[in-house]
């Protein structure tokens, strides 16, 4: 299964590479735009996509972007309640 994070396009880093900069959850990371790559680079400024390792692989609106953030946000929080909860079982089977 791929997994691709919601990030918006801030900056063209790189015209002829076809790179340009992501803001992620508040990490920029350098990716390519070549998947969603316009004749106008600049057009993509502002517009969010998915991103998979290191590639935008296709443009998203912002609610979509919003409301993808928000669900891998929960996944975290189960994850750390799973986890917690792990710990718990493991502390009461070493007390018996």
């Amino acid at each position: 299964m791929c997994l691709g994070i919601p990030g918006q396009i801030v900056e063209i880093t790189d015209a002829d590479r076809l790179m340009a900069m992501a803001d992620i959850s508040g990490v920029r990371r350098e990716v390519s735009v070549a998947c969603v790559a316009t004749p106008d680079l600049n057009d993509l400024l502002g517009e969010w996509a998915l991103i998979h390792v290191g590639f935008a692989m296709s443009v998203i609106d912002a609610d979509e972007a919003a409301k993808t953030l928000e669900a891998l946000r929960g996944l975290g929080e189960a994850q750390e309640t799973l986890e917690a909860m792990a710990e718990g079982t493991a502390a009461l089977e070493g007390t018996q």
